[in-house]
C-alpha cells in the first residue's frame, strides 16, 4: 500500500493541507504515484485515525481554515520501515502493448493514429521532465538529498525516452511497405 507512503513523505518533506497535497500530487509525487483529491483526503483520515499524523493546532480563527497536517513519530517510523523493506519488481500491464498485440490478430486499424498519438503525449512528457531537470537540479546541486529526488526524476526521464524510442521505432515497423 503506497499512497500512504507517498503522503507521509510528501508531509515530512513540508507539513500542509490537503488541498496543499494534491497541488503537490500533481507537480511532483503523482508524475509515478498519482491519486485523487478523495483518495489524498481519505488516506488522511485513516492516517490520523491510525496516530501517523496529526493536524497542527490553528492560529487564530479556525473558520474556514485548513487544516494542516504533520507527520508523528510513528508515522516517520511506519515510513523508514517501508523505505528499507524488500519489494519485487510489479510486472509490466500496458494496455498499449496489448492492443498492440490483439492488433495482430484483427488489424491494425486506427492503431497508427493512436501510436502517433501516444508519441506526442510522451514527447510533451519529456520535454516537461527535461524542463524540471534544468530548474531543479543545476551543477552543484549535490546534497543526499537532492541526489535521491534527481534520480527519481531521471528515471521518468529514462522511461519517456524509452517510450520515445520504442514508439518511433513501432511507427516505422508498421509503416514500412
Amino acid at each position: 500500500m503506497s499512497l500512504p507512503h507517498a503522503i507521509l513523505t510528501a508531509l515530512l518533506e513540508k507539513p500542509s493541507s490537503g488541498l496543499e497535497l494534491t497541488r503537490r500530487f500533481d507537480k511532483s509525487i503523482g508524475y509515478f504515484w498519482s491519486a485523487t483529491h478523495q483518495q489524498i483526503y481519505r488516506e488522511l483520515g485513516r492516517l490520523e485515525r491510525e496516530g501517523a499524523i496529526r493536524a497542527l493546532p490553528r492560529q487564530g480563527a479556525t473558520r474556514g481554515q485548513k487544516k494542516e497536517y504533520e507527520v508523528l513519530p510513528a508515522g516517520r517510523d511506519e515510513l523508514a520501515r517501508w523505505t528499507a523493506a524488500s519489494q519485487d519488481p510489479k510486472p509490466l500491464r500496458d494496455t498499449l502493448l496489448l492492443r498492440l498485440r490483439a492488433a495482430a490478430v484483427v488489424g491494425t486499424d486506427g492503431v497508427q493514429a493512436d501510436l502517433h498519438r501516444h508519441l506526442g503525449l510522451h514527447r510533451q512528457q519529456l520535454a516537461e521532465y527535461e524542463e524540471i531537470e534544468r530548474r531543479d537540479f543545476p551543477p552543484g546541486k549535490d546534497a543526499v538529498e537532492d541526489r535521491l529526488r534527481h534520480v527519481v526524476l531521471r528515471a521518468g526521464i529514462d522511461l519517456e525516452t524509452f517510450w520515445t524510442q520504442w514508439l518511433e521505432r513501432t511507427i516505422e515497423e508498421l509503416e514500412a511497405p
